[in-house]
C-alpha cells in the first residue's frame, strides 16, 4: 500500500469519527464511547434522538445497545468481521409505537492483513476426537456470546487487561497450506506467564473453562451485549457469578490451548459480533 493510500485511509477514518461525534446528542459529551468505525469488525454510533423512555434496537434480529437519556439516545452497534460492505439497517422500537423504525447506516470496506503459512498437514486438520470436542465447545460458546443484560455499562472505554505489546493484529487472516481460516477476532498482547490479568471494566463473570483452542478462558458481561473474553490463561482466579470492579485481577497470562507461546488473547463482543478491542481503549 502506498503512502498516499495510507494517508487517505487515515483521513477518511478521522473524518468518519468526527462526523459520528458531531451527530451524537448533546448529552453524549459526558459519556465515554468507543471510536466510530463503520467497517467489518468496527463499531457504529447512531443518534436515535430524544424519547421519554429507552428505545429497543436490534441489528440482524440481535438486540443492540442503546445508551443515553430522555434528551437523546445513542445506539452502539458492532459490525461482524464477515459483514458485506453496503447498507446496514438498525430496527428501533420506541415505547408506544406500533411498528419499528428503520435506521440505515453505511458499512465501508476494510482490508485486513493476510498471512500465508506452510505447516505440517497434521497441524491443520483436527483428529475426530478433537473435532468433536471443538464442535461441543463452539455450541457452548455461542450460548455464552448470546448473553444480553438490560443494564448498559457506565462507560464504553476499556482498560487493556494486561500491559504489553500487541503481537498480532485484529482481523489478520491466516492461510495454512492454502486453506483460509477465520480472521483473528481479538487482540494478542505479549506478556510473560504468570502476569496478572485484570478486568477491563466492571463486569459479571459469565463463563470460565479450559477449551481446545482457547485454553483457560474467562468471559465477562459488561452489560447490554458488551462482552469481553480473555484466554490462554495459566490460572483462573474467578468463578461464574462473580462481580468484578474495573482493574480487578481475574487470572494470569499463560500458554494454554492451541498456541505457540505465552500471550493474552483479548476479544470484545458487541451484539454477538467480534469487534476491534483497540476501538474501546482510552487514549
Amino acid at each position: 500500500m502506498t503512502h498516499s493510500l495510507v494517508s487517505r485511509r487515515r483521513r477518511c477514518l478521522v473524518a468518519g469519527t468526527a462526523l459520528a461525534w458531531a451527530m451524537l446528542p448533546r448529552w453524549a459529551g459526558a459519556f465515554e464511547f468507543p471510536q466510530h468505525r463503520g467497517v467489518p469488525g468496527g463499531v457504529v454510533l447512531l443518534d436515535l434522538g430524544p424519547s421519554p423512555e429507552r428505545p429497543a434496537a436490534s441489528f440482524h434480529d440481535v438486540p443492540a445497545m442503546v445508551v443515553g437519556g430522555p434528551s437523546g439516545w445513542t445506539a452502539v452497534v458492532g459490525i461482524a468481521l464477515n459483514a458485506v460492505p453496503g447498507t446496514g439497517v438498525l430496527h428501533v422500537q420506541r415505547p408506544g409505537q406500533a411498528a419499528p423504525q428503520r435506521k440505515t447506516f453505511a458499512i465501508g470496506a476494510m482490508r485486513y492483513a493476510e498471512q500465508q503459512l506452510k505447516v505440517a498437514p497434521g497441524q491443520v486438520e483436527l483428529s475426530k476426537e478433537d473435532l468433536a470436542r471443538f464442535e461441543r465447545e463452539r455450541e457452548h460458546q455461542a450460548q455464552v456470546i448470546a448473553t444480553f443484560t438490560d443494564a448498559p455499562p457506565q462507560t464504553l472505554r476499556l482498560r487493556a487487561p494486561v500491559a504489553g505489546p500487541h503481537s498480532s493484529s485484529f482481523g489478520l487472516r491466516r492461510v495454512f497450506n492454502g486453506q483460509r481460516r477465520n480472521p483473528h477476532s481479538g487482540m494478542d498482547i505479549a506478556a510473560a506467564v504468570g502476569t496478572p490479568v485484570h478486568a477491563p471494566a466492571a463486569a459479571r463473570v459469565i463463563d470460565t473453562g479450559d477449551y481446545f483452542f482457547n485454553g483457560k478462558t474467562v468471559w465477562l458481561d459488561h452489560g447490554a451485549g458488551l462482552l469481553t473474553m480473555v484466554c490462554h490463561l495459566s490460572d483462573i482466579g474467578v468463578k461464574v457469578g462473580d462481580l468484578l470492579a474495573a482493574g480487578q485481577p481475574l487470572g494470569a497470562v499463560g500458554a494454554t490451548g492451541r498456541v505457540t507461546g505465552p500471550h493474552l488473547h483479548w476479544s470484545v463482543s458487541l451484539n454477538r459480533a467480534m469487534v476491534d478491542p483497540a476501538l474501546f481503549l482510552a487514549d
